[in-house]
């Protein structure tokens, strides 16, 4: 009987903390929080024109030294795996979360 009592006071708080959310969403929308700035500037490293010449070479290198038998193919693979998904990410991102 005692939890018969307390059930609208847990209905209470499951509805606050539902609600809770959405205020707190719409105070980050600005984007001026340092946690979204340093993404931001991540990105801009990792997807600038500083890592698209990097990863170029570093796919060319791979390449020439898989052509004179010099390297292990799945390690060449590897690399070049790994620029397709550092390179893909925001567009993964963007089909995963449906925009």
């Amino acid at each position: 009987m005692m939890s018969l009592l307390r059930l609208p006071a847990h209905l209470a708080a499951l509805l606050m903390l539902a609600l809770t959310p959405s205020a707190a969403f719409a105070q980050t929308a600005q984007g001026d929080d340092p946690i979204t700035n340093a993404l931001r500037w991540m990105q801009n490293i990792l997807l600038g024109p500083v890592a698209t010449s990097l990863a170029v070479m570093a796919v060319a290198g791979v390449g020439f030294m898989m052509l004179t038998g010099r390297m292990n193919w799945r390690y060449g693979g590897t690399v070049i795996v790994g620029v397709f998904i550092i390179f893909g990410a925001p567009r993964l991102v963007a089909s995963i979360s449906g925009l």
